[in-house]
């Protein structure tokens, strides 16, 4: 048998045009994590797994750092110039000397959270491996965190929770967990934006990973199942454990002070006596009942009766659906994403007033 001649079958029409296949459809707003290289693999340094995954906008040498912006366990934070284009940055630098399989991990993690990008959540530009230190690039927000902010006007303190909340919805959505939700975590800047930051300690989850119980995060705002782990049969939910934290900072913002019975520095025993034990804290009577409500749903003791993010949002307190709130509602900065929430399930009255 002879071979067909050249370029027979390019010239051949086809038989049936109408036949195609679909290519696959990609998702891109769903954020999985790279698995790890197996230990075999041959190691390669951080600064090529950066450098590799996507081309830097910026040069490190380029970068004048200011002046010291914020510290902690995780890093520390610099006011940091730009040279080029003169903008102003906030460099954060990731403390330790982690092995190499733990750097890669953060790496990738990192380069997940520099494709988030939404109103209200501080911006990752870039990253750097310099020095053996892990720096990572973030956007500058002039007014600083809303730690020891009193808020008592409560159309104020909803169109910040909402702006907190369109936040927390983009990240549950995409399957990130904060887990550090805080006064000192939320910055403002001077056009009143408020965007949640530091994701030193957030964790990109894939449903079928393990849910979250590592110590990180800010005892005074964890949730009373992450604490003590006999709570809600030693299982723990990543995003309900975030609905918790947000309802002890908003809480905070009204009353002025940290809502429990015990100082928010106080000894670990004591803030377990007082999260786990008691009952949890409430807005005051002489608050409206929308507000009052609002805290409930994010206070419930059982995490599977707080409200998620897509429900809270939905709620009165925040959506301007009660006259009781103002006329609060002409300065959303919610993401476009809220239009495609569900209702809120239903409630016979609010919990408050009973």
């Amino acid at each position: 048998m002879l071979p067909p001649p050249t370029g027979a079958s390019s010239n051949r029409p086809r038989r049936r045009p109408d036949l195609t296949l679909p290519l696959p459809q990609r998702q891109p707003q769903i954020a999985v994590p790279l698995p790890l290289p197996p230990s075999s693999a041959p190691s390669s340094t951080t600064s090529q797994l950066i450098s590799n995954s996507k081309q830097q906008p910026f040069n490190i040498s380029e970068l004048d750092r200011m002046n010291r912006i914020g510290s902690g366990s995780g890093g520390t934070v610099y006011k940091v110039l730009h040279r080029p284009t003169g903008r102003l940055f906030a460099l954060k630098v990731i403390y330790g000397n982690h092995e190499d399989d733990v750097r890669r991990q953060i790496c990738r993690e990192i380069e997940i959270l520099r494709d988030v990008d939404n109103l209200n959540i501080v911006k990752c530009h870039d990253m750097f491996d310099h020095g053996g230190e892990i720096q990572v690039l973030l956007e500058y927000l002039d007014g600083g965190s809303l730690e020891g902010t009193h808020i008592s006007n409560e159309a104020s303190l909803a169109d910040l929770t909402r702006q907190v909340l369109s936040g927390i919805y983009y990240l549950h959505r995409r399957k990130i967990v904060h887990r550090d939700i805080k006064p000192s975590n939320l910055l403002i800047n001077s056009k009143k934006q408020v965007k949640i930051a530091d994701f030193g300690v957030s964790r990109i989850l894939a449903q079928t990973m393990d849910p979250c119980n590592s110590s990180v995060g800010t005892i005074a705002y964890m949730s009373p199942e992450r604490i003590n782990t006999d709570l809600n049969h030693g299982k723990y939910d990543g995003y309900a454990g975030d609905i918790w934290s947000l309802g002890v900072s908003i809480l905070e913002f009204y009353l002025g002070r940290f809502p429990f019975a015990v100082g928010r520095q106080g000894d670990w025993a004591s803030l377990m006596c007082a999260i786990c034990m008691a009952q949890p804290p409430e807005a005051p009577a002489t608050a409206s009942r929308e507000f009052r409500d609002f805290v409930s749903c994010c206070l419930q003791r059982d995490p599977a009766k707080r409200w998620t993010a897509a429900q809270l949002l939905r709620h009165p307190f925040v959506s301007g659906g009660s006259p009781g709130n103002g006329n609060h509602t002409s300065n959303k900065q919610v993401h476009p994403t809220h239009q495609l929430l569900p209702p809120p399930p239903l409630r016979p009255h609010f919990s408050s007033s009973s």
